[in-house]
């Protein structure tokens, strides 16, 4: 089994957040393979499934992005999910709007969501750390403004084309199963051209 997990913050003023990118793509893989609707569990709204022949469950933890990991921790205890099988998108400063990449392990990069995923899920030695699918939301160009511009909406021009990433991203999301990974970010590249 899968565990899939969008990071966000809960909360209709947070929705359109570009912080909130975790949130609107696991909630689009979950309507793309018709998922049943999300429920209340592990300090998080669940659902679970198949995406072609895996079993999956989806999870968007309601914590607060900055205690993620206690949602997630819970989660994979209670279905005993190894890290190396958890894949968590959440929104990436260091990539320009609407890129993405996918790696194993790493640091933080000052990601508090991804911070308290590793306090909750530990640091695994020998490639048994989980998967992170950066979503690229730009930098403001000033890490003073980092923490407003990440709680603020998509801009109008962005807005244009952020149903089409979040789209894109979801209907490969099977590929992340898949033994070379590489081959989803490639393919998010090659269909999203803006």
């Amino acid at each position: 089994m899968w565990l899939l997990v969008g990071l966000g913050n809960p909360g209709g003023k947070y929705k359109a957040n570009r912080h909130n990118i975790g949130f609107m793509t696991v909630d689009q893989i979950a309507s793309d393979n018709h998922l049943p609707p999300f429920k209340s569990k592990f300090q998080g709204e669940l659902t679970e499934g198949r995406i072609g022949n895996e079993k999956v469950a989806l999870l968007k933890p309601m914590t607060y992005m900055n205690e993620s990991g206690q949602s997630v921790g819970k989660a994979a205890k209670f279905y005993k999910i190894p890290s190396d099988k958890i894949i968590v998108f959440y929104d990436e400063l260091d990539l320009p709007p609407f890129k993405t990449k996918i790696k194993q392990g790493g640091g933080s990069g000052g990601h508090n969501g991804i911070k308290s995923m590793d306090n909750h899920l530990g640091r695994n030695e020998g490639g048994k750390e989980y998967w992170r699918v950066r979503l690229g939301i730009g930098h403001p160009g000033d890490k003073k403004r980092v923490s407003g511009y990440v709680l603020s909406d998509f801009s109008k021009e962005e807005q244009k084309d952020l149903p089409f990433f979040v789209d894109i991203v979801a209907r490969h999301a099977g590929l992340l199963f898949e033994e070379n990974k590489s081959d989803f970010g490639t393919r998010v590249s090659e269909d999203f051209k803006i």
